[in-house]
């Protein structure tokens, strides 16, 4: 039985129109799109806003605390912890619109764009520099600048670049007190305290909400070669990985695996031109000229002839051919299994093959078809369980697969964030202490629980203080709404060189 539409106040729609430039719909079939993500998890807006520019946030902000209803930030809606959806009553704020590269710096290798540019499009927009934005999540063709930095994304070329806050100078945005903020810098480093940046990269929307980021880039090798390799059957895949990367100037940028399960699917459903009888190891290999290219693979090569595993390696000569292949897998998954338990754990190189073992235990155990690709040379894997994600068994499986990663010294999330799915999972990894301490951030730049609610922040059983007026604010009540400093912004805003207001170039 669905859950009815939360009904919108008259005057609230009339306060919000007057209070903003941009659009507002409200339109049920209209705004349903907006009710779920790449996940299972879905929620009821009653509202999508488009602001105009990062005016019509600060006031949207201060509307919402005005009128205590949640906001919801969202680019491509292609998280899958439910990150960007919205809780019941909320009003989403759609950046998808907010699409435009700003200014490029080819000598400085930096960006400044719009929290709504899709990952490819600013790919595409940087070749004509050859310059490129590392991070490459699966999701690139869809996911959004602003959503790679609001779960810390990252994909397979990680394994050299690292994940999105790598490769995040700046963020402009508007914290939840309705104060905008200016955070990092140009800089290539500087010391003057905890890194605010970095508490903002990663917190799925929950402190403030970006109007602008600045990315570092970096230039695109000459030569970017895929390789397969068929992994032998009852290989270690921990000692192969760590042989991998010992191997001296192999311009590596990405190891993947595909179990065999996932291999097979992607050549059925993707015409992929690989063995369907084995797992697979993935590689990518960078270097400044062909030869370069050719020595390297050949050093690979014959590393993996003395691990024994050098039998049907294969080279694809375009790397982003293989690379779209790899990023199709949960497509073909869901295609053939509907939706169901897409997990995202990890663990240091040497427990890989435990964390394997005990993943494929709870697959037999619960009975369910089981598929594993992965990131493997940092250890980041995605177990995918074929079984209703909604469902009891599914949760049976999620808490096992996060207790397992936790039991061997890895964490419950890799890159997809934490989100609705896994916030009780929380308190488990980082502690009582920690997680008080990341609500007491939230409490500073957030004091009304008026930005995403419902992610994120596990509720803590202690005894709570005065609610917050908002139904969908502080879990459980356990914050207070009011705080002496509301308001007020609990960082400084950083003036330009020169003294006087910083100018802002208009949107195009």
């Amino acid at each position: 039985m669905s859950r009815p539409r939360p009904a919108v106040p008259p005057d609230t729609t009339r306060s919000l129109e007057r209070t903003i430039r941009g659009r507002i719909t409200t339109d049920a079939v209209a705004i349903a799109p907006f009710g779920h993500d790449a996940s299972h998890v879905t929620g009821r807006p009653v509202a999508v806003v488009a602001p105009t520019d990062p005016d019509d946030v600060v006031e949207l902000v201060r509307w919402a605390r005005r009128t205590h209803v949640p906001l919801v930030a969202r680019g491509g809606g292609t998280s899958l912890d439910g990150e960007s959806v919205p809780a019941d009553g909320s009003v989403v704020v759609d950046f998808s619109g907010w699409s435009h590269l700003l200014e490029v710096d080819p000598d400085g290798l930096w960006a400044r764009v719009e929290p709504g540019i899709v990952n490819r499009d600013l790919q595409r927009a940087l070749l004509p520099h050859r310059l490129f934005f590392p991070p490459n999540p699966g999701s690139w063709t869809a996911s959004t600048v602003g959503g790679n930095v609001g779960t810390n994304a990252s994909g397979m070329r990680s394994f050299r670049y690292g994940p999105t806050r790598a490769w995040v100078r700046e963020v402009e945005a508007v914290l939840g007190t309705g104060s905008r903020v200016h955070l990092g810098s140009r800089v290539a480093k500087r010391s003057v305290g905890p890194d605010l940046l970095q508490l903002f990269v990663g917190s799925e929307g929950t402190l403030g909400i970006a109007t602008e980021v600045t990315v570092r880039l970096a230039p695109v090798p000459a030569v970017r070669h895929g390789v397969i390799v068929p992994v032998p059957r009852n290989a270690s895949l921990g000692p192969l990985v760590v042989g991998l990367t010992r191997v001296p100037d192999s311009g590596l940028s990405a190891v993947e695996y595909l179990d065999r399960g996932s291999a097979a699917a992607l050549a059925e459903g993707r015409k992929a031109r690989w063995p369907r009888d084995s797992s697979l190891l993935l590689l990518e290999v960078e270097a400044g000229g062909p030869d370069e290219a050719e020595r390297r693979i050949s050093r690979l090569r014959g590393a993996l002839a003395k691990m024994g595993a050098a039998d049907g390696f294969a080279v694809f000569e375009d790397a982003d051919e293989l690379w779209t292949l790899r990023g199709a897998c949960g497509d073909v998954l869901i295609e053939r299994y509907g939706q169901h338990v897409r997990e995202d754990v990890a663990v240091p190189l040497a427990r890989v093959d435990a964390l394997v073992a005990e993943l494929e235990r709870i697959a037999r155990k619960e009975r369910v078809p089981f598929f594993l690709f992965a990131h493997l040379g940092e250890g980041s894997l995605h177990p995918n369980y074929a079984v209703d994600p909604a469902t009891s068994a599914a949760n049976r499986i999620r808490a096992a697969t996060l207790h397992a990663a936790r039991s061997l010294g890895g964490t419950i999330s890799a890159e997809h964030g934490v989100g609705r799915v896994k916030r009780s999972f929380l308190t488990e990894e980082l502690g009582v202490s920690a997680v008080e301490l990341l609500w007491a951030v939230k409490r500073a730049c957030d004091p009304d629980g008026i930005l995403n609610p419902g992610k994120l922040y596990p509720t803590l059983a202690r005894p709570t203080r005065r609610p917050s007026r908002s139904p969908l604010g502080w879990e459980g009540g356990r914050v207070r709404t009011g705080s002496p400093n509301a308001g007020r912004s609990p960082f400084p805003l950083r003036s330009p060189p020169g003294g006087g207001r910083r100018r802002r170039a208009a949107r195009p």
